[in-house]
């Protein structure tokens, strides 16, 4: 099983330290709103072990609360999404505070939903295909 030590975000680079991963095998991806927005660079740091990195775009940076997940993806095929496991959470919040945690939960909430919702359809697409 995967595991992600959180090394934090500084100037716009989220930095931590990935271990129990084949890396040929397997993309890291940062996903926002069930979206890839970007690919994170991995380093080799000992046998199992990889140094990440991944650029925040500057889009992301908006008013409000945007929780950005740091998943695995598939190795083939660019256009092939996160397969579900979340090796890290990074939430941003800008702008003006907000007045509750629960809206922040929320947005947490929503952003995997959307990730369900499109690989849902992605699959029941492939289903009735055959």
């Amino acid at each position: 099983m995967p595991h992600f030590d959180n090394h934090g975000l500084k100037g716009g680079v989220w930095r931590g330290h990935l271990s129990g991963i084949d890396a040929p095998e397997v993309r890291v991806v940062l996903v926002h709103h069930a979206e890839i927005l970007a690919e994170a660079r991995l380093t080799p740091d000992g046998p199992g072990c990889w140094q990440v990195e991944t650029d925040l775009p500057a889009d992301v940076l908006s008013d409000g609360l945007q929780t950005l997940l740091l998943k695995t993806a598939a190795a083939s095929g660019a256009d092939s999404g996160p397969d579900g496991h979340v090796l890290a959470r990074l939430s941003l919040m800008a702008g003006q505070p907000l007045d509750e945690d629960l809206i922040a939960e929320i947005a947490a909430l929503r952003a995997e939903l959307e990730l369900v919702k499109r690989e849902l359809r992605r699959f029941a697409a492939g289903v009735a295909g055959r």
